[in-house]
């Protein structure tokens, strides 16, 4: 049959504890010397009976160079855990402090916006009153200056606008003048200037006066009379 798992714990035999004492570290120290050859490792072990006997085992450099190894590697580890808890415990408190800093003025905006008042004595309003009507000076302040630099700004866009509209007149006029002095010279050309030697006259009939000749028509007027009749002469004699 096979052997059975043996359990860990203390032998309460003393002869028994001695020698599984002694087989169990040659077995450790053959370990040790294994691992030390196979993997190139260095390796130093101690080991103190229940009498206080020593048993080590260290590989080629001495024990002493490896347990000054082992200090070095040590402090240094010790120095780098020492330095995060200390950084751990300045973020805690520079967390803390944040923290109490924007209660206080999360209570102070609550304050101002007239909430929580109960636990303020009449100083603390007093205090309060104050602090709103210098906030409300620097905010009127504050809206002057814009609307004083709103206005500015609107004057002066006005005065561009005008001398805009003033530069738009002006030409305006320029193109009417030019169009007027165009018109002018084509009217001047297109009609030539009379002269009399060429001039033509037509007399309309109705211009000329009445010519009576010899002939005479009777008829009666209102009173009985006779009155000589106009002779017309036809268009086209009267024409030169």
């Amino acid at each position: 049959m096979g052997r059975g798992r043996v359990q860990l714990k203390r032998i309460e035999n003393k002869i028994n504890r001695q020698v599984t004492f002694s087989k169990r570290r040659s077995g450790l120290l053959k370990k040790a010397h294994e691992i030390s050859v196979l993997c190139d490792a260095e390796v130093a072990v101690i080991v103190f009976s229940h009498k206080g006997k020593l048993y080590e085992y260290s590989t080629e450099s001495s024990m002493d160079k490896i347990l000054d190894k082992y200090e070095r590697y040590s402090f240094a580890e010790r120095s780098v855990v020492s330095a995060d808890l200390d950084a751990q415990g300045n973020w805690c408190y520079e967390y803390n402090k944040l923290k109490s800093k924007i209660e206080s003025i999360q209570k102070n905006q609550r304050h101002l916006m007239g909430e929580q008042l109960e636990g303020l004595s009449l100083k603390d309003v007093q205090q309060l009153e104050q602090q709103l009507d210098n906030s409300l000076k620097h905010i009127r302040s504050k809206k002057t200056q814009l609307m004083h630099d709103s206005i500015s700004s609107l004057q002066k866009k006005e005065k561009e606008l005008q001398e805009q509209n003033k530069l738009m007149e002006k030409e305006l006029l320029e193109k009417r003048k030019a169009i007027t002095q165009q018109s002018h010279w084509e009217l001047t050309e297109a009609v030539p200037a009379a002269s009399p030697s060429t001039s033509t006259f037509l007399v309309t009939a109705n211009s000329l006066p009445t010519l009576n000749i010899g002939t005479f028509q009777a008829g009666q007027n209102s009173g009985g009379d006779t009155t000589p009749s106009e002779v017309r002469f036809p268009q086209w004699m009267l024409r030169h």
